[in-house]
């Protein structure tokens, strides 16, 4: 069994190596990942803060409520 799991590590390890001996050798590739990185965030974080509002949070004071309401539309469906 240990065998087994060292074999598992061990081709683990090559692919991680494999790919930090890549991003080291990049140039125009790290420039792109960041590009890339940079949309993300930018899609991710900025877009939810400016298109999905916490509704719950916004338009109930406490949990109770917010469950409430929650359930309400959800056992009405």
């Amino acid at each position: 069994m240990f065998k087994k799991e060292r074999e598992v590590f061990q081709l683990m390890q090559k692919i991680f190596l494999f790919y930090v001996e890549g991003f080291k050798n990049m140039k125009l590739g790290k420039r792109l990942w960041m590009l890339i990185l940079i949309k993300l965030f930018v899609l991710l974080v900025v877009m939810k803060w400016l298109f999905f509002p916490n509704f719950l949070a916004t338009n109930f004071e406490t949990d109770a409520q917010r469950a409430d309401y929650v359930l309400e539309h959800l056992s009405n469906k």
